[in-house]
Formats: C-alpha cells, structure tokens, sequence
C-alpha cells in the first residue's frame, strides 16, 4: 500500500473507496503530458523518417 499512496500523491492514480474496496484507477493525464513534452518531438522525427524512407524505396 505504500507503493499505492505515492502514485496517489504523485497524481498518478485516482483511489475510490466502496465500502471495504478500493479501486484504483490509472490517471492518463499526466502520462500525456509527458509524451507531449518530452517524447512527441522525437516521433514526429522518426515518422518522418519512415516516410522519407518508404517514398525513396518505392522510387526504386
């Protein structure tokens, strides 16, 4: 459970108590704007990349 309360408090889940359950759910969010910041540059790269790589081989 500990392990649980940090992802809680990072805001990386959101808890819901029902009765004696807990139900944890995984908070996307702040998994998009990680994407958004530090991993989209680099696939809009290689996406380019690919495309360059498929129109040079249909040339062939």
């Amino acid at each position: 459970m500990q392990h649980i309360g940090v992802l809680e408090r990072a805001g990386l889940i959101i808890s819901r108590r029902e009765g004696r359950t807990r139900w944890n759910y995984l908070n996307a969010a702040p998994f998009k704007d990680i994407h958004d910041r530090w991993i989209s540059p680099y696939a809009s790269e290689a996406v380019d990349l690919l495309a360059r790589l498929k129109r040079d081989l249909e040339r062939a």
